[in-house]
């Protein structure tokens, strides 16, 4: 998941204050100062931009009022604040294929079907949608179930086939996730 933007707009003392930490920020930090279009074709480009200003008089989608009073720590967990809650929002709807996955709620919908799946599932779902290419089960073993190289185990194979079977009765779906020489992979 990509980084949270935070856009500083008219507090250029406060971007080179944040700027020393910013390898160490969970977001992206950008100043912005009197040029009014560049902020403007910013935020038009990238509408979920937490806004930190002291201006009052703006009318700014999600925006922190900063004023000189505000400490860098409450600063800090607001921005935070702003983030888990964008990123709840982000895992409510995420689209594999066909499909719409709620990680929160572990759900798989289609049209006006649904599905309730585990965390595994889920976890298995997600990492074969971030990758473009087969995954081995060694690789699956190791990244979804965290288990060393050297176990043999079928665990993968038997979550796969289990949850196969559950899309294919719920969807009528057989071909969601396939599996080649190569590993396994979700179908586009």
């Amino acid at each position: 998941m990509s980084k949270l933007n935070v856009a500083l707009y008219k507090l250029s003392v406060l971007y080179e204050i944040l700027s020393e930490f910013k390898s160490e920020l969970n977001f992206n930090i950008y100043n912005f100062s009197e040029n009014d279009e560049n902020f403007k074709k910013f935020i038009k480009n990238n509408p979920e931009t937490l806004i930190v200003t002291s201006l009052q008089d703006k009318n700014f989608k999600n925006v922190i009022y900063y004023n000189k009073a505000l400490k860098i720590k409450n600063l800090f967990q607001q921005i935070n604040v702003h983030l888990s809650k964008s990123n709840y929002g982000a895992k409510s709807n995420i689209l594999i294929g066909n499909y719409r996955v709620d990680t929160n709620s572990r759900i798989i919908s289609s049209n006006n079907s649904i599905l309730k799946l585990t965390e595994k599932e889920i976890d298995l779902l997600i990492y074969l949608s971030d990758s473009k290419k087969e995954k081995t089960s060694l690789d699956l073993q190791k990244n979804v179930w965290k288990h060393s190289n050297d176990l043999e185990t079928h665990t993968v194979e038997t979550h796969i086939y289990r949850l196969r079977k559950k899309i294919f009765e719920c969807f009528g779906d057989d071909k969601f996730i396939i599996n080649n020489k190569k590993g396994y992979k979700i179908s586009q």
